[in-house]
């Protein structure tokens, strides 16, 4: 146990819940306790251990099935396309369809490996059917970890690819465990510190949230929402969707997707869909704007406009281009605006244009502003930006009603998905959020079946602020589905909520040091921008 985490002189309460007595065969199942979270048998023990942070916040560590007995290792081999495949010359992937599975499962048979098929079917959400997903092949059962690695290494001699993998990450409802979740409450009514989301001294750098936490003397604080990882899709540490702080809009939604709307008080905490209309007016006329602080042309999770391709609806984890776009930036961006070929108007902190400049990219002047231009825009953006001339940038939010949104200096947007939880119940959007890929079932397989770490935000039926992480991706964690994040998130109490980033990005930082376990080989991974509780005034 994490002797900063549970200290000498800490408030602690321990509630201890077990399944109930061993019955016999015949009689019914056993019930779930009351307030025990929905995961594995009803007979998990179950240990519950709640610290007080600082007035108003309160920290509880779950731990269920820590006595799970340790499942077994295999090889999940990649399936390349076989004779009835759609895409018989498509690259190999986790799932194919079961022609393909059992001409892969004869090879790797005749190749003197103990290779099955196993059809992976998944639950229904609120918006996508579920059923079979497809099929995996799989080599072998192991004890540990290093004879499924070994294994591998000989399937990879004779010519195969495959990872090794612990069958507890496969999400089945059977497992016991264990599961390790921590979660921070802010209560606003007896909360007099501040909630807020930071990105660090700039968007386009990542930071970890251990960083953030300390730079802003936070008490406490979780990664927050998607960002740009690969420099190939962006600016490393932009947000990849909406990015809202201390009022000002600094990154443009993924068109539709949910976000997490949270103030300083802690109060008002709310799940909104936003969308976003954006322009640069200047005498007697104006053009839109495709985005805000964002390398030009790379829409990281799509979402933009209509004429990004392959879409304009949300993509998870995909990055859409436009080769003719208009993009703003702020001097919260990085010491120097993403250079390339097209112009950049460049305004000084009143909007008065002071320079042209082509190939685009460079510093801006301290409080300026600039606007980048690309393909069909460069001559329409050419013709605006007279030197001297004044302009203007605007940008509205909008909700799913149509209404504006005006954030005021006390909030924070942080763009996240899929919903969890609406009005109490559990609502998962994953395909009008992007996670169902036509074509690519292993994706969805990979990114929403399976178990992962998870970090999750929401608000409580008593308008509770409530983070969470689970830690994953290790036999002693296992780590949730999306559709189990949503049952815990429910099973806490949570009236609305939203999946944030996690994976590798799962992390909370409590009184100066890191609590839960990343999942990343090197560590704690730098992110694009945290929640942060700060404390109250002294």
């Amino acid at each position: 146990m994490n002797s900063r985490l549970f200290g000498v002189g800490a408030v602690l309460s321990v509630l201890a819940v077990v399944g109930g007595l061993a019955v016999p065969a015949s009689s019914a199942p056993t019930p779930r306790p009351a307030g025990a979270l929905p995961l594995g048998p009803a007979d998990l023990t179950e240990t519950r251990t709640t610290q007080q942070l600082q007035p108003g916040v309160t920290l509880t560590r779950i731990v269920r099935g820590a006595d799970a007995p340790a499942l077994a290792w295999t090889v999940e081999v990649s399936i390349p396309g076989g004779a009835g495949s759609p895409d018989p010359d498509a690259p190999p992937s986790a799932l194919n369809d079961r022609a393909s599975a059992d001409d892969l499962v004869a090879h790797l048979r005749e190749d003197d490996f103990e290779a099955r098929a196993e059809e992976v079917v998944t639950q229904p959400t609120a918006d996508f059917a579920g059923g079979t997903l497809g099929w995996r092949v799989r080599v072998g059962e192991f004890g540990s970890q290093s004879a499924a690695t070994a294994e591998r290494t000989r399937l990879r001699t004779a010519g195969y690819t495959g990872a090794a993998v612990y069958q507890g990450w496969d999400g089945e409802p059977t497992d016991r465990g264990p599961w390790r979740i921590d979660v921070l409450t802010i209560d606003p009514h007896r909360f007099h510190g501040a909630l807020r989301a930071s990105y660090g001294p700039d968007l386009e750098n990542r930071e970890t949230t251990s960083q953030l936490v300390a730079a802003a003397g936070a008490t406490a604080g979780v990664n927050a929402g998607f960002f740009v990882l690969d420099p190939n899709a962006g600016a490393p540490g932009d947000p990849a969707g909406v990015g809202v702080y201390a009022g000002r809009l600094l990154s443009e939604p993924v068109s539709g997707r949910p976000s997490l709307v949270i103030h300083n008080s802690g109060s008002r905490t709310g799940i909104v869909r936003l969308t976003w209309q954006g322009k640069l007016s200047g005498p007697g006329t104006s053009l839109p704007l495709d985005g805000i602080n964002r390398v030009p042309g790379l829409i990281r999770n799509c979402g933009g406009t209509a004429d990004d391709t392959p879409t304009s609806l949300p993509l998870h984890d995909a990055t859409c281009t436009d080769s003719d776009e208009l993009v703003a930036f702020t001097p919260e961006f990085g010491g120097r605006t993403p250079s390339g070929a097209g112009i950049e108007a460049v305004l000084d902190r009143h909007g008065q244009v002071l320079e042209v400049r082509s190939p685009r990219g460079g510093s801006l002047p301290e409080g300026g502003s600039s606007v980048q231009a690309t393909g069909r825009y460069v001559p329409q953006l050419t013709e605006l930006a007279q030197t001297g001339r004044q302009l203007r940038m605007r940008a509205a939010l909008k909700d799913s009603h149509g209404s504006t949104v005006s954030p005021s200096p006390s909030t924070s947007i942080l763009n996240g998905g899929p919903e969890l939880v609406r009005d109490g119940r559990t609502h998962v959007t994953v395909a009008t959020d992007g996670m169902v890929q036509p074509g690519n079932p292993s994706f969805y397989y990979g990114w929403v079946h399976k178990r992962n770490p998870r970090t999750l935000a929401g608000v409580d039926a008593a308008g509770r602020t409530v983070l969470v992480t689970a830690d994953g991706r290790s036999t002693g964690a296992l780590g949730l589905s999306i559709p189990e994040s949503a049952a815990v998130a429910k099973a806490l109490g949570l009236r609305d909520a939203i999946n944030l980033d996690g994976g590798g990005s799962t992390t909370m930082v409590v009184g100066g040091g890191v609590i839960n376990a990343p999942s990343d080989a090197a560590g704690e991974r730098p992110v694009g921008d945290a929640l942060l509780v700060l404390p109250g005034r002294r």
